[in-house]
């Protein structure tokens, strides 16, 4: 109970962790950026036009109309990417206590900061900025504006080129995703190991102690290891009920820097461990991690990350395909810990009744029953009574009698003639392995075969473990097989996902045409979002990660994040065609004036990522994918901003200015400057 309540600290704290983590500070200052931005800008060109400071009425005035500019692609950039959130909110299970809390604080920390930016940052611009401001770029600024204006060039001059690029690095990234392996969570690790050590099912507790004793002793000699402790069967608070063949030992190791190699990979030391255990016969083992194996256990009933569970009604056939399942299993590159449920082993004393020698003999099977009864299952001679209290009392065999057989074939059987006759005389007397249990699911007999993945994830173990079943193993008739454990979550969370991120994209589409009022507007502005999954799948690929759950949940942020910028770039350009600019001469004018806030605003949304991608410790492993997808999306959604987006614009784009705006003297006036 101690450790399942840990657990369930621990999967909080990660969660409160994940929350917090979420909280990218560069994201919720996104549209106080562009606000900002576009506030300084046209409070220093109208200072050039007047030539002279800005009175606080005048401040005023520019700061309101220059965020009610930026209201419409603002307004609808954030409500974009608080929208992809909500979709999370739909998720269920251990995704959904994960993931629902992070979207709740995203939510309501992009809302508070949205309100912030249009009221509170204005507001402020214009009352403490009442000296007089120069629009110059820094450095950075001048060096990537001094070679993003020929690039752009050089990308409008060749559209085909430029199209053929973006479509090139998409069918990249499909391939490299297709490469990806797939796990339901990345792998926590949790700093300590636990090993289950399975004998026989016979094996009692005290044997059961004897043999794990020298187990333990080993284990605590290494280097790496602080102290050691066991737990031997069911407590005597069965909130974890096991037999008394089955023993957990918790190896809790020494912190890094106290280990002989601290850059000792964990695989490395679970490696030389199974290698030690080995020599010590008589045990199955299992190798895993406290929380991990309850984790396993509370979720899917089985302590394995895989689990085939054989379903049937006759035990032997049942048996029988589980270990054919279970050496296929154990061939499979990845799957390590393979073993099959124990079913069957428990020693049975099995007395049967010979009807012919009872006949010879005139023995009634009623006798028989009566005398193995009486012995062996023990009954009722009388009764104590102790004042208004009364005990039952019982004879039988003593214990060391009811487990020698000789001594069991020599009971006597009375005979009608009065006389007796032995027992083994009228019934076969033997030990035998009987079932050891059976468990049942929905109704159905089951038998699970499960094992750990170890050097590989999880999707990829079951695919090829699943063909080979497929061609190796034959199921009796009436029986089928279910796959559970860490896979049926993938499986469960893979499904959701399926229709949560294409609703998504819905409804981004939708939001995109209410503030562009132009369906091909809208589609031109969404190209941003396969483009910026390229960035996010390629950074996975070049980190070594599998697709999780976890990057999913980074996928459908960054699909939010990738239309901001595209949003207000592609509203720049419509307010410079409202003011009678061609087209494709908008769409360079655009870009060019927008490169600072798309470049600024991408570059705190990715900085406020940094500290998740390169974290450690208690959850890390499920923020990092989240931080790597958005990163490397926002890399390549900005390349996509800067250089496809006006060259798809200046091509597609809607060939009318659209309806009027009341930012069209703001753009005349920027056509000016």
């Amino acid at each position: 109970m101690m450790l399942t309540g840990l657990g369930m600290v621990k999967a909080g704290v990660s969660a409160n962790l994940m929350s917090l983590g979420a909280l990218d500070f560069g994201l919720i200052v996104d549209g106080a950026v562009i606000i900002v931005e576009n506030a300084l800008r046209r409070m220093a060109g109208r200072q050039r036009a007047a030539g002279r400071p800005l009175t606080r009425e005048e401040r005023l005035d520019t700061v309101a109309t220059a965020a009610r500019e930026m209201i419409r692609p603002s307004v609808y950039g954030q409500a974009i990417i608080m929208l992809v959130y909500v979709p999370l909110l739909t998720l269920s299970g251990v995704e959904g206590k994960t993931f629902v809390p992070m979207a709740l604080t995203v939510i309501i920390a992009l809302g508070c900061a949205f309100v912030l930016s249009l009221t509170f940052v204005p507001a402020m611009i214009a009352l403490w900025l009442s000296k007089r401001i120069e629009e110059k770029d820094g450095r950075i600024m001048a060096w990537l504006k001094a070679r993003y204006e020929p690039g752009l060039d050089r990308a409008m001059r060749r559209p085909a080129l430029t199209f053929g690029v973006g479509l090139g690095a998409f069918v990249a990234a499909v391939l490299a995703f297709l490469s990806l392996g797939q796990v339901f969570l990345p792998q926590l690790d949790e700093g300590d190991l636990l090993i289950q050590a399975l004998r026989i099912p016979a094996t009692s507790v005290r044997q059961s102690q004897a043999m794990q004793r020298p187990i333990e002793r080993m284990m605590a000699r290494q280097p790496e290891v602080k102290f050691v402790f066991s737990k031997t069967g069911t407590a005597e608070l069965a909130s974890d009920p096991m037999p008394p063949n089955a023993t957990d030992m918790f190896v809790i190791l020494k912190d890094r820097a106290d280990w002989p190699d601290p850059a000792l990979p964990k695989a490395a030391l679970v490696a030389r461990l199974e290698g030690e255990l080995a020599r010590f016969p008589g045990n199955v083992y299992e190798i895993t991690q406290p929380i991990q194996m309850r984790f396993n256990e509370l979720i899917a009933g089985v302590r394995g990350d895989i689990a085939v569970k054989v379903y049937g009604d006759d035990f032997t056939a049942m048996n029988a395909t589980a270990q054919s399942i279970a050496e296929v299993l154990g061939r499979t590159k990845g799957a390590v810990d393979v073993k099959v449920e124990q079913t069957t082993g428990l020693p049975m004393l099995d007395i049967r009744v010979n009807r012919e020698a009872m006949a010879r003999l005139g023995v009634t099977a009623q006798a028989v029953q009566d005398v193995v009864t009486a012995t062996i299952g023990g009954r009722q001679a009388g009764t104590i009574y102790e004042g208004d209290r009364r005990f039952p009392v019982v004879i039988r065999l003593a214990e060391a009698d009811r487990g020698d057989l000789a001594r069991l074939k020599h009971l006597p059987v009375p005979t009608p003639a009065g006389g007796f006759v032995p027992l083994a005389s009228v019934a076969d007397i033997r030990i035998e392995d009987g079932p050891n249990q059976i468990s049942r699911e929905n109704g159905k007999r089951r038998v699970v075969v499960q094992a750990n993945v170890r050097g590989r994830d999880v999707a990829s173990v079951v695919a090829d473990a699943e063909a080979a079943i497929a061609r190796e193993v034959r199921l009796p008739p009436g029986s089928y097989l279910e796959w559970g454990g860490q896979f049926e979550n993938l499986a469960s969370a893979r499904a959701r996902l399926q229709l949560v991120i294409p609703a998504c994209f819905v409804l981004i589409l939708l939001l995109l045409y209410g503030a562009l009022g132009s369906v091909r507007d809208a589609a031109i502005v969404f190209t941003g979002v396969p483009l910026a999954l390229v960035g996010g799948v390629l950074a996975l690929f070049a980190r070594g990660m599998d697709f999780s759950v976890s990057a999913a949940v980074g996928f459908i942020a960054l699909s939010g994040i990738a239309v901001l910028n595209g949003l207000v770039m592609v509203s720049s350009i419509q307010d410079l065609m409202r003011s009678g600019m061609p087209r494709a001469q908008a769409a360079r004018a655009g870009a060019l004036q927008r490169l600072r806030p798309v470049v600024m605003t991408a570059l705190v949304a990715s900085l406020g990522f940094v500290p998740m991608a390169l974290g450690h410790g208690a959850g890390a492993e499920v923020q990092k994918p989240v931080a790597t997808v958005v990163i490397g999306g926002l890399v390549s959604a900005t390349l996509l901003t800067l250089f496809v987006l006006p060259t798809l614009y200046a091509r597609y784009g809607r060939r009318g200015p659209g309806p009027t705006s009341t930012t069209g003297a703001l753009s005349r006036l920027d056509a000016q400057d």
